[in-house]
């Protein structure tokens, strides 16, 4: 039996997946959270062997609940999973010790396939996300190396107001998108750039002339 823990702050999507996976014979989920914190303090008293776990989360992020989970137990098998198709994203989540990574909008037979693999000590990556992983290695050895992925420019627009000390209610009106819509650009920036907070975030965007570009 493969003992399935699932991590992601959208309790319809939890809810989703428990839907999908309830008919497997093999599969069963034995816990969830909504948050990486939570998660990190429920999975030492959980048998759960394969983790089901969202990247852009409130709080501690995907990549960071990543790297304290195989802390507590370096068995886990993490599967990440994720809307960003960014390359370097996903590289980052496999470099954290991530077995696979799977976009939210792929099948169920996809995540069931990923579940068996990653359980069996495999890595998965589903066929767009290998795409992209590829694509992303081929552009990176055209260009000269950098130690941060780009941001879109939704999010460079957003870093410039931030280091303008706009406030995010500030921020969503210049740009006129909604409140909760600047602060998931806030943490996929955090999330890309290795930030613990908007404090790290200006200082690495200084420091590294992300500002200006």
């Amino acid at each position: 039996m493969i003992d399935v823990f699932i991590v992601d702050d959208h309790k319809i999507v939890i809810e989703g997946i428990v839907l999908m996976l309830r008919d497997q014979d093999d599969i069963t989920v034995v816990g969830t959270a909504l948050s990486g914190e939570e998660a990190i303090k429920m999975i030492p008293t959980t048998k759960a062997s394969v983790i089901l776990l969202d990247i852009n989360m409130s709080g501690i992020n995907g990549v960071d609940t990543c790297k304290a989970l195989l802390k507590i137990n370096p068995a886990l098998k993490v599967i990440a999973l994720s809307m960003h198709k960014e390359g370097s994203l996903i590289k980052m989540m496999l470099s954290k010790g991530a077995k696979g990574y799977v976009l939210k909008n792929a099948g169920k037979e996809v995540l069931i396939q990923a579940i068996h693999k990653v359980s069996m000590g495999k890595m998965f990556l589903d066929t767009d996300v290998n795409e992209i992983v590829l694509n992303s290695i081929a552009q990176q050895s055209e260009r000269k190396a950098t130690p941060f992925p780009s941001l879109s420019r939704r999010e460079k627009e957003v870093l410039h107001l931030i280091l303008e000390e706009c406030t995010t209610q500030e921020i969503a009106d210049k740009l006129h998108i909604s409140f909760s819509t600047v602060e998931t650009h806030r943490r996929n920036m955090l999330i890309k750039l290795g930030a613990r907070n908007t404090a790290g975030l200006v200082r690495i965007a200084i420091e590294y002339g992300l500002n200006k570009t």
